[in-house]
Order: C-alpha cells, then structure tokens, then sequence
C-alpha cells in the first residue's frame, strides 16, 4: 500500500525518473530494426525523453502546448509523447489509418502545435492539409527516407536535429529539465485519448498521470508483474489500450516494452521475444485461431484425429481450471498428455509459451474462441471499459473465468448498473471530461459516475454480462430483445467468416451481412478445384455460400431463443474497411453506416420474393482513385 501511494505521488516524467534512479542499466526499451533487436535501458531511455522534451521547448513548444503523434509503434513514439509531458505540455495520438482530412480535423479540435510522424507516408497526409492547420509550428519525422524534397522547408524537421538541440539546451542549462520535471503535478492532464469516433469527430478524453499510474496498478494488483518480465507493443498507439500498458503498467512494474520490426512482421517478431503478457484486440486473437486452424486443415488425417480428440479434452479440462474446481485425475492425465504432443508445440508455434497471461478488450471475444485459447493452455482474460477509465473497469480473474461475462470490478472500481440498465462506474482512472466539450462531459460524468452507453447486468455472482450498446440493443417487430453484437461473434467463430453485421430493429427477422475469410476460404476453394482471381468472385461461388449456410444452420440450431435465429444472409462482395468508414479505428462495426451504405442489399434481405440483385460495387484505392463495376449479390434464406 505504501509503495502503491508512493507511485501515485509521480507523474509519468517523475516516475521514469524514479525508474532511473532505482534499475538505471536494465534493459526498459527493445526495438527490431532491419532484422536485429536494439536493447534501451532506462537511463537511454530518459535521456532520449529529456533530449525530445528540451528539444520541443527550444523550438517554441511552451507549457500547455500539444504535440500529436502519428506514427507506427516506435520509441520515438514514447519519446515524444512523455518529452512533451515532462516540459508542461500534453501529448495525443492518432491513428496510422486516418486520412489527410480527418488528421486536420483532429490537430485543429485539439489545437495541436507540434506533430510527430515517423514516416513519408505520415508526413505527406498532414502536408496535403497544411493551409488548414496554421497554428501547426513543426512537423518532425523519424524516419527520412523519402524525405528530401521536404528538407529545404523549415516547417519540416528531423528528429535528429531536434535531438542536437536538446542536447544543446541541457549543455546551456543543465538544471532545466529537472525543474521542468519537478513541476508537474500527478492530477494535470497529460494526454489526449480519442475516443473510436462511431457517430463522428472523435472526442478527446483528458486523462491525467494519476488516471495512468493508477490503472497500471490497479491491474497488478488483480494479476502481478516482475520487472523482468516482457511485453510487446503493437497495438495501434492511438488506442488506449497501448497508452495504458505504456504508459501506467510499464512505469508502475518496470517491465521492458518491445517494439516489432513492423505491423506486417509482428507476430513473428513476437515469437521472437516471447512476452509473458500481452494485449490484443478480438480481431487479433481471431485472425491467429483462423490461422491455426488453417495449419490443422493442411495436416494429415491422423493429425487432425489427434487434433479434434485433445482439444474435446482441452475444452473439458479447461472447463475446470476457469472455474478453479479441482480436475479428476483421468482428465489431469490427458490434460498433461495434450499438452505435451498437442497444446505446447503450438503455443510454442505462435509465440505464447511464456504467456502467463492474455487480454482482449475493445470489443466482446465470442465465448467459443474463449474456451478455445483456455483449452491450448492460453490464460486468455476478457477485459472491460472505456477510454474513459484508461480502458478497464471490469476483468477475470485466474480461477474466476467465465466466457459470458467479462469478470469482477479491479479493485477501487465502484460499479453500478442504473435503473436504464446501463453501466456505471468511478475510480482514480476516470477520465476529468472531454476537451472542449462541456456538454459532452456534463452526459459523461453525470452523478459522479461515467456512464459508459453501453447496456449490461450483474450477476448473482458478481460478474457483469455486457448485453451490447444501448444505442445498438435491437428489437424485432415483435418486441424481442436481442444483441447483434453477440450474434455476430457466434458468426465469426467460424473459421469461415471473417467479419458480420447483424439487422432486424423493428423487422420481423433477423438477417445478416456477412464477410468471408478470404485466406481461410480461398484455401478451402482452392482445395476443391474452385476458380477465382478476385473476393469478389470468391463470395460468389454457390459453393462458399452452401459452406456459410452450413454455418448458420450450425448457429440457428444452437440459439437460446427463437429470435435469435439468422433467417436471410448474403455474402457482400468487398471486406468490410476502416478506410471506407465501414469500420472504427479499433475495428468496430459502424452498423447504421453499413446499413445506409448497402441500403439496397438490407432492404433485399427482407424482401424474401428477392434471392438475387445486381447492384454497383464502389471501389476506393489507396491512390484516391475510384471504380464501379456491376456484381450480382445472392440472397439465401435459411429454413429455420
């Protein structure tokens, strides 16, 4: 407990300092570049922040001012966003995705001075709006690459350069950043969280050091970390849970952040380095079960005999360990057997071996794929909250795991469900409101409590069962409640479907939109002699629709309630994109966008006299470019 206040005492630049002073030469920092790993350790580390930080200030970043970061997961990232903080200013990040015109709206809402990208790619979209970002002093970049026809112009700046003038302010100065430092209170702000954005321009979300630290220790306080312990950062920056493991868990446990080569490299740098805990949104752990079970379907029969036989063991004994009950000693037996010729080689195949731990949050995980990851002995957790309360509020706990819910309050978490049936919540990680949103924070904080939107319950147990959005719970004509959320993850447990979107608000049915995997069914095309160049033609083969079918049937058969049933589908011809605005930065469905987007589609699919409709495919390319070309969409109604 004393250690606890102690921390909460700091701010994120104190408390890097305070790391410094305390394991100065172990290892804080990893970073893969052109295929070998670079080792930083805390005193690097700080060193690097101080030169960022006076670096910002000699060239007119003042206390109050922003610096936003667009950038893929680097040091520099850390660099600049904590050297900003330590001289008086606020950091924020924006997602690698986001186009010229989002960005400029996103500096100018935040009244950003400084802006940091660590590529051409980056830097070239904010150049694209610089008229409309006057108040922007600097650009600095990481990488100069592609950088040349941008070096006569002073607006632009390498970050080298920003470094020697750092290094010459600390050699002019050298008690000023140590002051600097020391000013900072735990309760300011220091950065800018943006909330996904599903309605429209995202919102800021102050968040403070305390909020930060706090909820790194709230976490480790339910599941401890050693300061030997390793974690791999590539999690979008912009996401919160990013900023919360480096920012609050690293500097409350001392644990080293390791960055991968790239987004495309990562899970095999990951393999690399073996973390003992890890993060991930639901798409990442749906994407690798998708491609275990690729692996498994490329296999010989025997191997896919022994495969399906353990892993009815491995769901059965990880049954037990989830609900801490003590396992029969036959099932122990097979248990261990799996492990040793099933569960082990393929955790090992895919990095996890040392995991002790796995988390998902930012969306619900199917409770299907849950059960999975426990039963190949990967302690997969389910997270829960909101930017707002630096990203947890609720989580399982080792021995209390239950896949349709999302586990217990962390300990200084009050939780509540109001008499509208939403999710209420207060802690030391709530954020103090939106930036420049009065209103907004008014409806946030109402009460005292942050009201997350989203509907759930208690059980008697405890636990919260997370229903779906309030704004997103449907009705059928008939009155019937049900979540599309849920269904849709009981769709993409199919190693089949890659992506859902579930309708039937005030319908007589539910229907759905449905998005193939194209490695996974490309394979399994592939395999039968199936011709195609194209998605568009893959999701149009009559025999991928019978193997979709199939899987909805599979689903149908299983639901609790009858309005739970799929009764129309189709197969669109383009993968859902955040590009196109079809998904949020963090992968969520934008359901109401899709529907108005495809409204010819939606309406077919309640229209059953309709099983087929040609319709226009719009396509964007990176380029800015666009096309339409003409497709046929087949409609199937299932016979329930």
């Amino acid at each position: 407990m004393e250690e606890r206040e102690h921390l909460l005492q700091h701010t994120i630049p104190q408390l890097l300092r305070w790391r410094v002073n305390e394991t100065g030469d172990k290892v804080a920092l990893r970073e893969k570049d052109f295929g070998c790993w670079n080792s930083y350790t805390w005193d690097q580390y700080y060193d690097s922040v101080r030169k960022t930080g006076l670096g910002l200030r000699k060239i007119g970043f003042d206390k109050g001012d922003k610096v936003a970061i667009i950038s893929d997961n680097i040091p520099e990232t850390l660099y600049m966003a904590i050297g900003a903080q330590a001289v008086g200013g606020l950091s924020s990040a924006i997602y690698q995705t986001s186009l010229p015109e989002e960005i400029g709206d996103i500096l100018n809402y935040l009244d950003v001075k400084v802006v940091f990208c660590n590529d051409q790619e980056q830097v070239d979209k904010v150049a694209e709006v610089r008229d409309k970002i006057p108040q922007i002093k600097k650009v600095i970049y990481e990488d100069s690459r592609g950088m040349r026809s941008y070096q006569t112009d002073d607006w632009f700046m390498y970050i080298e350069d920003l470094y020697a003038l750092g290094e010459q302010l600390h050699q002019d100065n050298p008690d000023l950043f140590e002051s600097l430092i020391d000013e900072g209170k735990p309760d300011d702000v220091c950065h800018f969280c943006l909330t996904s954005g599903t309605t429209g321009l995202p919102k800021g979300a102050m968040l403070t050091h305390r909020n930060y630290i706090n909820m790194g220790l709230q976490l480790t306080a339910v599941d401890p970390l050693e300061d030997t312990d390793e974690y791999v950062s590539f999690l979008p920056f912009a996401w919160i849970g990013e900023q919360m493991n480096s920012f609050g868990v690293a500097m409350a446990t001392g644990i080293a952040v390791n960055f991968p080569e790239s987004v495309e490299t990562s899970m095999e740098d990951l393999k690399e380095i073996g973390p003992h805990f890890m993060f991930g949104a639901p798409r990442i752990y749906e994407t690798i079960r998708s491609q275990i079970w690729l692996k498994i379907d490329e296999s010989y029969l025997l191997n896919k005999f022994i495969y399906k036989y353990f892993m009815k063991i491995g769901e059965e004994a990880a049954g037990y360990r989830m609900s801490g009950r003590s396992m029969p000693l036959k099932l122990r037996f097979l248990a261990w057997l799996g492990k040793q010729m099933i569960y082990r080689p393929l955790v090992n195949q895919i990095g996890f071996l040392r995991l002790r731990r796995a988390y998902t949050g930012g969306a619900a995980l199917g409770p299907e794929l849950f059960t999975f990851y426990q039963a190949i002995g990967v302690n997969l957790k389910q997270i829960y909250g909101q930017t707002e309360i630096v990203g947890i509020a609720y989580m399982h706990r080792d021995g209390d795991i239950r896949p349709d819910t999302v586990g217990k309050p962390l300990p200084g978490t009050e939780c509540r469900i109001s008499e509208e049936g939403e999710i209420l919540s207060r802690s030391a990680s709530v954020t103090p409101g939106y930036y420049n949103l009065p209103e907004k924070t008014e409806e946030l904080l109402q009460g005292g409590w942050l009201h997350s939107g989203d509907a759930g319950y208690i059980d008697a147990d405890g636990h919260l069962v997370v229903i779906d959005r309030i704004s997103d719970v449907m009705h059928t004509k008939a009155g019937d409640m049900f979540s599309p959320m849920f269904l849709e993850n009981r769709l993409k447990f199919s190693p089949y479907i890659k992506e859902a979107v579930i309708f039937g608000d005030q319908q007589e049915y539910v229907s759905a939109l449905i998005n193939v995997d194209p490695i996974v069914v490309g394979k399994w095309a592939e395999d039968r002699g199936l011709s195609f160049s194209t998605f568009m033609e893959l999701s149009g083969l009559p025999e991928v629709a019978v193997l979709i079918q199939d899987g909805v049937a599979e689903i149908n058969k299983n639901a609790e309630q009858e309005h739970f049933k799929i009764h129309r589908f189709a197969l669109l011809y383009k993968l859902l994109d955040m590009d196109d605005g079809e998904l949020t930065k963090t992968g969520k469905i934008r359901r109401k966008f899709v529907r108005e987007k495809y409204s010819d589609i939606y309406e077919a699919l309640y229209n059953r006299e309709i099983t087929e409709k040609t319709v226009e495919a719009f396509y964007q390319y990176q380029d800015g470019q666009t096309t339409t070309v003409e497709t046929t969409i087949h409609f199937y109604t299932m016979e329930n």
